[in-house]
């Protein structure tokens, strides 16, 4: 590229390139879509480039590229989509009832590898902050607060800005960021959101290892009695694109064992996403032999059960982005742990 930049600027593109993790992040947090939100980036570092003579130094290059990133997806948010999952728009389905019914991509909060959000830090406590503002239900919060909340409260909260900070961002007042920042931490406080108390250590201490190892040889053994034993009473089921979302170990198993039989000797490999223990799930394929990719699964676990089981179905899209191959010969347990 060399669209209005200058000759002394022969390492922009590194300079730019090195803030690419944690702006996903934050647009990621803004617009609630994997995919929006890595489009949203590329639009800021080309309108960085191509704006780069115009930065007179007056704030950091970082604060100026999260001013740009901020302006991308206001703009992005202005048709007012909130992404959601599946239990923010309908209630719960019995099993009797259950009907597999699909909502168009751009209604659903969408997955995200750990490694293109979660930048690499020195900091415990930074890095506990971030995993926890990506996980699904903290993710499903931000999106019910208006665009510009949502802003203060990540910068504020996430990314530890000053009032000051993020006043000069926005072109406001430092009382309205206040102002801004209060609200939106009395909207969360009135949510009543599945999953956000769940504690995950980094890495997995040996009893959350242990959960997820036993929930493993369940899964791929199709062994409901073990699984039961593994899921929460309040356990939620949830498999966008579909709006359907079960509750309970009964209703989950016998979801599996009915409409999801299919499902049976399926392989799962480990994966990291949204702060969570995660899985890519493989089904035996019955035309080619081995496995083909089915699900994205993300766990939500407290107190040594499982209380969320969420599968992001759209395996075509999903998998190339976590660096998933598209097939498995049989050899899943040598596959690398991605995202």
């Amino acid at each position: 590229m060399s669209d209005g930049t200058t000759a002394a600027t022969p390492d922009l593109d590194a300079r730019l390139e090195k803030h690419r993790v944690e702006l996903t992040g934050y647009c990621y947090r803004m617009l609630g879509s994997s995919f929006e939100a890595e489009d949203a980036v590329q639009d800021t570092l080309v309108r960085a480039w191509r704006s780069y003579d115009r930065f007179e130094g007056r704030s950091s290059l970082r604060s100026w590229l999260y001013r740009i990133a901020t302006n991308v997806c206001l703009d992005m948010l202005t048709a007012g989509n909130k992404r959601a999952r599946p239990m923010d728009l309908t209630e719960s389905t019995p099993l009797a009832q259950a009907a597999l019914s699909p909502r168009p991509d751009h209604t659903w909060l969408e997955p995200m590898p750990d490694a293109r959000v979660l930048p690499a830090g020195d900091d415990p406590a930074e890095a506990v902050v971030a995993r926890e503002s990506v996980r699904l239900a903290f993710m499903a919060a931000l999106q019910q607060l208006p665009p510009k909340q949502r802003a203060v409260l990540i910068l504020r909260e996430v990314l530890a800005w000053k009032a000051s900070e993020v006043a000069e961002l926005l072109g406001t007042s430092v009382a309205s960021v206040n102002s801004a920042l209060q609200r939106a931490r009395a909207t969360l406080a009135e949510r009543d959101d599945r999953g956000a108390g769940a504690a995950v250590s980094d890495p997995l201490d040996e009893e959350q290892q242990k959960l997820l190892e036993r929930y493993v040889r369940a899964f791929e053994g199709y062994d409901m009695t073990a699984l039961t034993a593994l899921l929460h009473e309040d356990a939620v089921m949830t498999m966008p694109p579909f709006d359907l979302w079960l509750t309970g170990p009964a209703d989950i198993t016998g979801f599996m064992t009915t409409l999801g039989a299919s499902c049976a000797g399926s392989r799962l490999l480990p994966v990291r996403a949204n702060g969570l223990p995660a899985f890519a799930h493989y089904k035996p394929d019955p035309d080619k032999g081995g496995f083909s990719p089915w699900a994205v699964q993300i766990l939500e676990t407290s107190d040594g059960r499982i209380t969320g089981f969420h599968c992001f179905l759209d395996a075509q899209r999903w998998f190339p982005l976590f660096g998933l191959p598209l097939h498995l010969d049989g050899e899943a347990d040598q596959v690398e742990e991605r995202g």
